[in-house]
């Protein structure tokens, strides 16, 4: 499999993730979504969204963004799952899931932050933008989640805390105050201890800069 990726894009990072937590390999390709080559006729040919994951099977069928893949993950490779079998409780986890991947990175990510930009918000305001609905979003999932588990449901790592750890990295670098968000943050330590989600990291990839 190649997956088509950026080291900072939290999207690319919940699909790391998945892929190191159930034991696949992939060859990674970036795609510098700053310098633009998203945009580049050949790749958006592959993803017509112009954005990153892309994952393209060994069969060569290409699946696009990241929360479709992750379910294709969980269908074809159920061990271990993200997802609990119950239908309730797989209810609740994609409820908290899409609080992040709903909510919060759309109204974040990269090119609406250069559409505020260019309607006059400068980098100040675009910062505040961003943390305002980061903080939003994070209330709401501490609300969503288990009380007293060692990740978000459960014992194990699952789709909730998949979408959640890379929204804390983005969250810190812009200078999020993470103070009230105790619980993500204890959930954040023992996701990260973990090899799937360290080898994940934006920093251990290999177009970091």
């Amino acid at each position: 499999m190649k997956l088509y990726t950026y080291w900072r894009s939290t999207t690319s990072y919940r699909v790391r993730i998945a892929l190191a937590l159930k034991g696949l390999t992939f060859e990674a390709v970036s795609v510098n979504l700053v310098t633009g080559e998203q945009t580049a006729s050949d790749y958006a040919q592959l993803n017509p969204g112009q954005g990153v994951p892309t994952l393209v099977l060994e069969d060569g069928t290409v699946l696009t963004q990241s929360m479709a893949i992750l379910e294709w993950l969980e269908e074809t490779h159920p061990d271990p799952a993200i997802l609990p079998r119950d239908p309730i409780a797989r209810a609740h986890v994609r409820a908290a899931a899409l609080t992040i991947a709903t909510d919060v990175h759309p109204v974040n990510n990269l090119r609406v932050v250069a559409r505020l930009k260019s309607a006059g918000f400068d980098q100040a305001a675009a910062t505040a933008w961003m943390n305002h609905w980061m903080t939003e979003g994070f209330t709401a999932f501490q609300a969503l989640i288990d009380d007293e588990t060692a990740f978000a449901f459960g014992d194990a790592p699952g789709l909730a805390d998949i979408c959640l750890v890379p929204q804390l990295y983005n969250a810190r670098r812009w200078g999020c105050d993470l103070a009230p968000f105790g619980r993500l943050t204890a959930i954040e330590a023992r996701c990260l201890a973990l090899q799937a989600f360290d080898v994940a990291r934006p920093e251990k990839q290999p177009d970091a800069n």
